[in-house]
């Protein structure tokens, strides 16, 4: 019932903001006991848990990434959204929005991914 759609730009050059937004139909994002992460996974590699926006609104970050990544929400859109500031190329990745339960963690709704390309 639950669907997630990223959206953004493919290309995003080196030093640049990404930029991608997460649209939620079939739930609420403020539906209590949901957290609303980002999950990213780079050619040849394994998924990377970017960060979540819980319930209540309060985002938590991976510690590799927090200094650069910010994750906001748009209520009456239903959306949320990913920020990732100063990228390069290592930052190239398919892009995923993902719901997850909260305690425990589980991971039951996936967007489709979008692919992120870093390049000049």
């Amino acid at each position: 019932q639950v669907q997630l759609q990223e959206s953004g730009p493919g290309l995003v050059k080196p030093s640049q903001t990404l930029s991608l937004t997460c649209t939620v139909s079939g739930g609420s994002i403020t539906t209590s006991y949901y957290g609303w992460s980002w999950i990213r996974q780079p050619p040849g590699k394994g998924l990377e848990w970017m960060g979540v926006i819980a319930d209540d609104a309060n985002t938590y970050y991976s510690p590799s990434l927090k200094s650069r990544t910010s994750i906001s929400r748009d209520t009456p859109k239903n959306q949320f959204s990913l920020q990732l500031s100063s990228v390069t190329p290592e930052d190239t990745a398919v892009y995923y929005c993902v719901r997850n339960n909260i305690v425990p963690i589980r991971y039951d709704y996936w967007g489709q991914g979008t692919q992120v390309t870093v390049s000049s």
